[in-house]
């Protein structure tokens, strides 16, 4: 920006940059800074900072010499025609670290700790389910193996997602969406568990040592009863993965996406939210005090002391000892969150305010009740594939995997383009989401290989923890996959998390929940409110996603069809709300005439030519996101594959024409 300034008698010139956000006038920095102001352990992309240059006459400056300062401190550069004045535009960032920044080593295991703090609980909360579905509920051995098998899924499948999938921060872990099958599957005769009598007549009749068969007065089912199971869910998973894999590799996903917009999504996310109130108080209710105490925390460290910075000591060769002001308690509130509710229960605990009793609520909310998990456990412990027999396969168990698998597709697809905008990217671009989906069901197969019984989809609380955090780093969720590896070889550092309270692990999904629905509840800014259409569709999209789920618990036996496997698969479709609300809504939203623009698909007119739609992306970019498209890329591979001919039957490339696919790309607003 070169301008000449008007000659009066204003000068010396007192210059000042315009905030572009906030119009505030701000003072120049000087061109001359002294580099001792630089500190190398400043959190990085904070600031984006614009320099131009103001050019005026030379009659019209004070100087100090040949070059220097004029009598205001700005820099200038002496001519006998011109003074320089850099002026610099600095655009606050909206987030402490983007995409693609990376912080220092210490900050990435601090920040991926915590994260793993946040989704330890459904991990251990879906393990001990499918331990029990299997009827594996005494048997310490195999809730061990099974615990290892899914936190070794979750580091792969996150490692792997935001390496070579999406490329988005996003946590992969063990999805509910799998479990409800496997509750449908304990109504058949041939996996209902053995009642104690029965186990009690098969051990007399076997020559088996009946002491080695008892725990805590109990029968344990016999392995090889246990394994079956395990068999026949693993290759069904198996088969269910590999659908999962196709649609992504043929670029199916791309053609879904054309049909889900907003008005589809946001139903069916929602309805996992609202229904994520029952793991939260299964948790919470240990005791209120101390999951309140843990939520309160975490609130005012990140959201009422969020314009704050904390003093930090430190020091470099500049400037010696001094003290930094960095937003430490924002970046670390869950974490701080978690301590806090840690001690607190500690303290209840030798106070002996909380019941010792097995029976009591409050017994998960001591610090004292499973310390016996951590010195029972081994030190190391690999899963491989097949560590519980050669995978099976069982029609019913497929069946339900199947349609878990498109109920997967949905939540993912919203996880990507709620985790965009909560990163202030752009939405994924087609090549983007069908290369997601396609790792999605790489890694169900190795899961149902090593015996987990379940598969790993986004986890929405992570998202949320990246809102209130402002930490985006993809980085952060590299380290995540390693340290769940970790967790999975070295049992023993896995197994502290097992101990940590339930109050505290409530408290945590209250705020983490709560704002993942939030910013799904944000992409309404994109649909016509004032439609009577929309209202229409969510309304009633919400209302049967929580009516049809009720009405099936109420009435198990009502759907009586004359056959049996068609009764199951009616109702695991309708006991599951995100099915029956993603289905209504799609079908709804698909039939309701409405434009485009109506139903939040497409923020440009279809009309425009390609060009005029490249220019308005671009600039929306450089406004509204911190990132670009670049990040969906994979920078180290070799273009010759990105461009090769099989990039045209495998669409998880950008191709010869990047930009072409990106303005090609599904506009949805999550």
């Amino acid at each position: 920006m070169n301008q000449t300034a008007a000659q009066d008698n204003s000068y010396p010139i007192t210059a000042f940059a315009m905030h572009r956000e906030r119009e505030e006038a701000i003072p120049l920095k000087s061109r001359n800074r002294d580099p001792s102001d630089e500190d190398d352990d400043d959190v990085s992309g904070d600031t984006t900072t614009t320099r131009a240059h103001l050019q005026v006459p030379a009659g019209n400056r004070h100087s100090n010499g040949p070059s220097g300062h004029n009598d205001n401190g700005y820099a200038t550069s002496m001519d006998d025609n011109e003074v320089t004045v850099t002026i610099e535009v600095v655009k606050p960032s909206r987030l402490i670290y983007k995409v693609t920044d990376n912080p220092p080593p210490h900050m990435v295991l601090l920040f991926a700790l915590q994260q793993s703090l946040l989704s330890v609980s459904t991990a251990l909360t879906v393990s001990l389910l499918v331990s029990e579905l299997i009827c594996a509920r005494s048997d310490n051995d195999i809730k061990t193996r099974i615990m290892s098998a899914t936190f070794l899924m979750i580091g792969v499948s996150t490692f792997t997602m935001s390496t070579l999938g999406v490329r988005l921060p996003i946590f992969q872990g063990p999805a509910m969406t799998y479990i409800v099958p496997l509750f449908a599957l304990t109504t058949l005769p041939e996996w209902q568990c053995p009642a104690q009598e029965d186990l009690a007549l098969h051990y007399k009749n076997s020559t088996m040592n009946t002491t080695l068969s008892m725990v805590n007065g109990e029968y344990l089912v016999p392995r090889d009863w246990i394994n079956e199971k395990i068999q026949q869910s693993s290759g069904s998973l198996m088969a269910g993965g590999l659908f999962h894999m196709l649609i992504g590799l043929t670029g199916l996903v791309g053609f879904i996406t054309r049909f889900i917009g907003p008005v589809t999504i946001v139903p069916a996310i929602v309805l996992i939210g609202l229904f994520i109130y029952k793991v939260a108080v299964r948790f919470a209710q240990t005791h209120w005090g101390v999951a309140a105490l843990t939520t309160g925390t975490a609130v005012i460290l990140a959201l009422y002391l969020a314009k704050f910075s904390t003093p930090v000591p430190a020091w470099n060769r500049q400037r010696g000892f001094h003290i930094k002001w960095q937003p430490l308690h924002q970046m670390f509130a869950i974490l701080i969150a978690v301590v806090v509710g840690w001690l607190v229960s500690w303290l209840l605990t030798e106070l002996d305010v909380l019941s010792a009793e097995p029976g009591n609520k409050q017994f998960y909310a001591r610090t004292d009740t499973r310390l016996d998990i951590i010195t029972q456990a081994p030190w190391f412990a690999v899963p491989y594939p097949g560590q519980f027999g050669m995978p099976s396969f069982h029609v019913g168990a497929f069946v339900s995997f199947f349609i878990a698998t498109i109920m997967s597709l949905l939540d993912s697809l919203g996880d990507y383009s709620a985790c965009a905008r909560a990163c202030y990217v752009p939405q994924p671009p087609a090549f983007a989401f069908n290369r997601g989906i396609a790792v999605e069901g790489v890694m169900s197969i190795i899961s149902g290989a090593t015996g987990c019984c379940h598969a790993t989809v986004s986890f929405g609380g992570n998202i949320g923890a990246i809102g209130l955090t402002k930490v985006a780093s993809r980085r952060v969720f590299q380290a995540i996959g390693l340290l769940y590896v970790l967790f999975a070889v070295i049992t023993k550092v896995g197994a502290v998390f097992i101990t940590i309270p339930y109050c505290v692990l409530g408290g945590v999904q209250i705020i983490t929940s709560g704002i993942f629905i939030g910013v799904v509840l944000s992409n309404l800014q994109y649909v016509d409110l004032n439609s009577s259409r929309n209202l229409a569709i969510i309304g009633m999209a919400l209302l049967l996603g929580l009516m049809l789920p009720y009405w099936k618990e109420q009435n198990p036996d009502a759907i009586q069809t004359g056959v049996e496997d068609l009764d199951r698969i009616i109702g695991i479709m309708i006991s599951n709300p995100v099915f029956v609300g993603g289905f209504v809504s799609c079908f709804l939203d698909n039939t309701v005439p409405g434009t485009l623009a109506e139903r939040g698909l497409a923020k440009v007119s279809p009309k425009k030519k390609d060009d005029d739609i490249k220019q308005e992306k671009n600039e929306e970019i450089s406004d509204e996101f911190e990132n670009g498209y670049e990040i969906y890329d994979i920078p180290w591979l070799p273009a010759s594959i990105k461009q090769s001919a099989i990039a045209k039957y495998i669409p998880i490339f950008p191709g010869k024409s990047p930009a072409k696919s990106m303005t090609n790309a599904p506009l949805m607003a999550m």
